[in-house]
């Protein structure tokens, strides 16, 4: 029987997904490089989070073993981002978010790992059932995109991950709004760190200019900051798994979205679209072969 928690955390999934769908949109609306493109989201987002008293009353109230976990899984979801927008500028919005899909399969994987329960071997059956979804994205795509379904399929990996280590590290009394502080703001100077390092200051503080600032701040306001909050309040009710089952709608939302406004159809080949259909199919076979 399910409560009326679950049920209400359960339709915030949905609400978040939707909201999410929109992320890869935006991604591919804004010309920024990929690096900079997360660091000024992530920027943003820490700023607007700062002027809120409830926040620091919430950091307050975290110990440092605390902290040190919401840094770790701050670091987690800027590498997710860096490798989700990443992939779209390697090859487009509809090939990034296709890879998500994958995403409910890594989180049957780690979550176990990560949160100490047993591992069942059914769990593995869904990684080899998705695997021809994979061969045939590689091979519905010209050959120059293939290094996005590479990223894609990281940002996936990336995302179990730090869906894994909130449900084992999240704590039910934590206010959801600092936590989502801590975690982006720690996860900011990593990104940061990393993005100048690798990339250089000119790419890594790309300035956002005219129409760039307005998408970035869409998606940092309707495409972070509150389907993130959202999302970390219904984690206390439902499973990683429950969450990544969710987040496979996303690819269908965006798949749309990109074909009717930037008619990615015409860059791909029916096997991709083949391949979604085989991955998005695991998610809806996944209960009954876990129940099982």
């Amino acid at each position: 029987m399910v409560d009326h928690a679950e049920r209400t955390a359960f339709w915030q999934l949905q609400f978040c997904v939707f909201l999410w769908g929109f992320t890869a949109i935006l991604g591919r609306l804004i010309t920024l490089p990929a690096t900079a493109l997360v660091i000024w989201r992530m920027v943003l987002a820490t700023a607007l989070l700062a002027v809120l008293p409830r926040v620091w009353r919430g950091v307050r109230g975290l110990d440092r073993r605390t902290l040190r976990h919401h840094a770790i899984a701050g670091c987690v979801i800027g590498l997710h981002w860096l490798a989700f927008y990443g992939s779209i500028k390697l090859s487009n919005a509809s090939v990034a978010v296709a890879c998500l899909a994958l995403g409910s399969v890594f989180a049957a994987i780690l979550e176990p790992m990560v949160t100490g329960r047993p591992h069942d071997r059914s769990e593995f059956i869904l990684g080899v059932l998705a695997i021809p979804g994979v061969v045939l994205l590689f091979g519905g795509v010209p050959l120059e995109m293939r290094s996005g379904i590479v990223a894609g399929i990281a940002a996936a990996a990336l995302s179990a991950l730090f869906g894994s280590l909130n449900k084992r590290h999240l704590d039910p009394q934590a206010d959801p709004a600092a936590v989502t502080a801590i975690q982006i703001g720690l996860g900011t100077v990593f990104i940061t760190g990393l993005g100048v390092i690798a990339f250089g200051t000119d790419v890594a503080f790309a300035a956002p200019k005219g129409a760039d600032l307005g998408w970035l701040m869409v998606l940092v306001v309707a495409c972070t900051l509150l389907p993130f909050m959202l999302w970390l309040r219904a984690l206390r009710h439902v499973s990683v798994f429950t969450t990544q089952l969710s987040l496979n709608l996303e690819p269908v939302y965006a798949i749309a979205l990109a074909a009717l406004l930037f008619r990615e159809y015409a860059d791909l080949t029916l096997t991709f679209y083949l391949g979604v259909v085989i991955i998005i199919s695991t998610v809806f076979i996944q209960p009954k072969i876990l129940k099982r």
